[in-house]
């Protein structure tokens, strides 16, 4: 499976919308939102009244992403906002058993995020209650980082543990993901990419997403 998710973190905040219908009509599969809030990541960048908005014109899955601290208060928020799929940081979970449960019981998908430092060995408990599991291929907080070349070695780790515990489990890389380097992470068993400037910083988004998915 080769799945697109492009960040809407590198939009034109401007023309939203504009950047919205270009992805309707071109080969992604699922629209990434990234939620920051300053605490567990330095930046701000958007909650549920944004979303509510992206989700009004959106014809594909929500992929929400949620750096922030203690997710599990926001659940239904953002199950409400319009998320599809809503993947948390091992890091940013005191409880992550049972913010996993709170998710599926409020009937998304859902998934757990690792920092570049932190070990995959870690989901040996959990990895099976997940949808998607998240590799961060660049430090979160920041768009337009290089990427983390450790994180071949970590999907391929992930892959691993998947395919023991839960072969159902995507895996999505994000950060630093471009035309270079998607092929490789597909090769690494990665399944779902998340390209930000790639895609909007590009001159023609909808041939780099075709590139992606290639």
């Amino acid at each position: 499976m080769k799945l697109i998710s492009p960040s809407l973190l590198s939009a034109d905040f401007g023309n939203l919308q504009r950047d919205i219908e270009m992805l309707n009509a071109s080969d992604c599969d699922w629209f990434h939102v990234d939620v920051m809030d300053g605490i567990f990541v330095p930046n701000i960048s958007f909650g549920q009244p944004v979303i509510k908005y992206i989700k009004k014109h959106a014809r594909k899955p929500l992929d929400v992403h949620l750096m922030i601290m203690d997710p599990g208060r926001y659940i239904n928020d953002f199950k409400e906002a319009g998320a599809d799929i809503i993947t948390v940081h091992y890091e940013a979970c005191t409880h992550l058993d049972r913010t996993l449960h709170a998710i599926k019981d409020a009937g998304l998908q859902c998934g757990v995020v690792l920092n570049p430092g932190t070990a995959v060995s870690l989901l040996e408990d959990t990895i099976q209650l997940c949808d998607v599991a998240l590799l961060m291929s660049v430090n979160p907080g920041f768009g337009g980082q290089k990427f983390i070349e450790n994180t071949y070695n970590k999907c391929r780790q992930l892959r691993s543990l998947c395919d023991r515990k839960n072969p159902h489990c995507l895996i999505e890389i994000d950060g630093g993901v471009n035309t270079g380097n998607a092929p490789l992470l597909f090769e690494a068993g990665a399944d779902v990419l998340v390209a930000g400037n790639a895609v909007f910083k590009s001159d023609n988004p909808a041939e780099t997403i075709k590139q992606l998915k290639r």
